[in-house]
């Protein structure tokens, strides 16, 4: 599943091809992948003639700002920079009532390509949104899990996609500081992997760089959260933080399917601590990584550095 750093990568891209672009028209070849409106043609219809302000990324949903094609290209020179906003502290520029928003959440496989109308379709296409100069924004997504919602004028995004409201701070805000992480993890009997993926604690942090993390502060998956000191949590939080910056500085990581808008795999597998890697070498102390199951998800570790 594409986590924070992939998101962010698809994010950035998106806001270099896509702004100011009008949408003319779409398909929708898959009709579960709109979450909402109920029907279809609702959806093209909402956004036909509307343009791309500014792509957000909140957690790992992504958010476009729609608006009308001379107010758009105002609004997204005026950039968020990391993405790291969020919908529940409005920030003065998105008070600009914008003409609905577009949404997007990938979950497992999905992907937004930014490519040529005539280039031959996917076959797992399922969304098609068009645009001038022969260009088309390409929702495809093998597994069907993920989503799209077109979210009306003077709507709030959180009423319509509801998963936005469950969401925690973002890594890179000022809200995900030590003593929030600490007091979301002291005293609670859970494993600290577990917690981790929690999306309500830290949002968007997935299965890679939870693992990645727990390496870089020596930390065992397994480790109840009330078992970890006041050290281990803060080097844990930077841990977190400095891990997502790298993978986003390598364009997110694939393992699988995941690209990023002109269809590129991302970098940080080939540089990655321990995930997917059980039986290889420790790149820091040689001992042979091993693999464990927590909650039904694989967590990949070393003995050695790993308390």
């Amino acid at each position: 599943m594409p986590e924070l750093p992939e998101v962010e990568t698809v994010r950035q891209g998106l806001n270099q091809l896509t702004l100011g672009q009008e949408i003319l028209g779409g398909d929708v070849l898959l009709a579960r992948t709109i979450a909402h409106p109920l029907f279809v043609e609702d959806f093209l219809t909402g956004l036909k003639g509307k343009t791309l302000a500014q792509w957000h990324r909140r957690g790992k949903y992504l958010l476009a700002e729609l608006d009308d094609l001379q107010r758009a290209g105002e609004i997204g020179q005026g950039g968020l920079g990391m993405g790291d906003w969020a919908l529940k502290t409005h920030s003065s520029k998105l008070k600009t009532n914008p003409i609905g928003w577009l949404g997007v959440h990938l979950r497992m496989t999905g992907q937004l390509l930014w490519v040529d109308q005539d280039t031959p379709l996917q076959i797992h296409t399922r969304v098609r949104l068009f645009f001038a100069g022969n260009r088309e924004l390409r929702f495809v997504d093998q597994r069907t899990f993920g989503q799209m919602w077109w979210v009306p004028p003077l709507s709030n995004p959180q009423e319509i996609i509801t998963g936005l409201k469950l969401l925690g701070p973002e890594p890179f805000s000022a809200e995900f500081n030590l003593e929030y992480f600490v007091s979301k993890l002291e005293r609670r009997q859970r494993p600290i992997k577990t917690a981790l993926l929690d999306q309500s604690i830290v949002a968007g942090v997935g299965n890679i760089y939870a693992d990645e993390a727990l390496f870089k502060a020596g930390i065992r998956p397994e480790t109840l959260c009330a078992n970890l000191s006041r050290q281990q949590i803060e080097r844990l939080h930077e841990a977190v933080i400095q891990v997502l910056q790298a993978a986003i500085a390598a364009g997110g990581t694939t393992f699988s399917n995941f690209l990023n808008v002109q269809g590129i795999n991302g970098n940080y597998a080939g540089v990655a601590w321990v995930y997917n890697r059980a039986g290889q070498p420790c790149r820091v102390c040689s001992t042979p990584l091993e693999r464990l199951k927590l909650a039904g998800r694989s967590s990949h570790f070393c003995p050695q550095c790993q308390e």
